[in-house]
């Protein structure tokens, strides 16, 4: 399980050396001196920039150039979960015939959605369709803007099944990176936002691949789909 990419130095030294989540709240797989991505990510453009400017300009260009087609995938992932990668994997990868898997990626998703939360808090970048109502949002969000949320997960996700299914690397990190895609073609991230979402993933990945517990667990789930995997699964696209 050493696929993992590695972060610079510097990143590693601040994940180590900034503050705790708060007691009440702490992740499953994470450590629990884990810091929040304000701690870790540069904040978004200024607000009235030329940058935020331009920002907000390629959200409203691209969710205004949408196909049929793109409006089909992006809105499949509003509610993603591990089983949007199928099509990597095979049409065996479904829920109802991996109950372990599923909740192994729940916990994930929780400790995701815990650390990123609080860096949404932080910053309280509004959305783009709120910023500029010409931008029709495939769904609305209740939560800010920065970092995407489904661009840390998508991450998240597509590394740790990587390390389950190393064959499929490449195709498991493309919809990884789609998934982030994807929401700007939904009008509700900013390029920026996703880029973020990407170098938080890739931090959370690699803390999780260091707990213990993780690992023992990633093994009960490789175990769990080698007993459903077929003989002949579909070649990954």
């Amino acid at each position: 399980m050493k696929n993992i990419a590695r972060l610079p130095v510097l990143a590693v030294a601040l994940l180590l050396a900034l503050p705790r989540l708060p007691a009440a709240s702490q992740p499953r797989y994470l450590p629990a001196d884990f810091p929040d991505a304000a701690a870790l990510l540069p904040p978004p453009p200024d607000a009235g920039s030329a940058e935020a400017a331009a920002d907000l300009a390629t959200t409203r260009n691209i969710s205004r150039a949408r196909t049929p087609a793109q409006v089909a995938e992006a809105s499949a992932e509003i509610k993603l979960t591990v089983f949007s990668f199928a099509a990597a994997i095979g049409p065996w990868f479904e829920a109802a015939r991996l109950p372990r898997t599923e909740a192994f990626f729940r916990a994930i998703d929780a400790d995701v959605r815990l650390v990123t939360d609080a860096g949404k808090a932080h910053f309280q970048r509004p959305r783009p369709y709120a910023a500029d109502p010409a931008i029709v949002p495939l769904a609305t969000e209740a939560t800010f803007s920065y970092p995407s949320g489904h661009a840390t997960r998508g991450t998240v996700f597509a590394l740790v099944l990587a390390e389950l299914f190393p064959d499929r690397r490449e195709a498991l990190l493309r919809i990884g990176r789609e998934v982030g895609w994807h929401r700007i073609i939904a009008g509700v991230h900013y390029p920026s936002d996703i880029l973020a979402g990407r170098v938080w993933g890739q931090a959370i990945a690699r803390a999780l691949l260091q707990n213990p517990q993780f690992r023992r667990d990633l093994a009960e789930v490789q175990a769990e789909l080698a007993g459903a995997q077929p003989e002949a699964t579909a070649a990954p696209r």
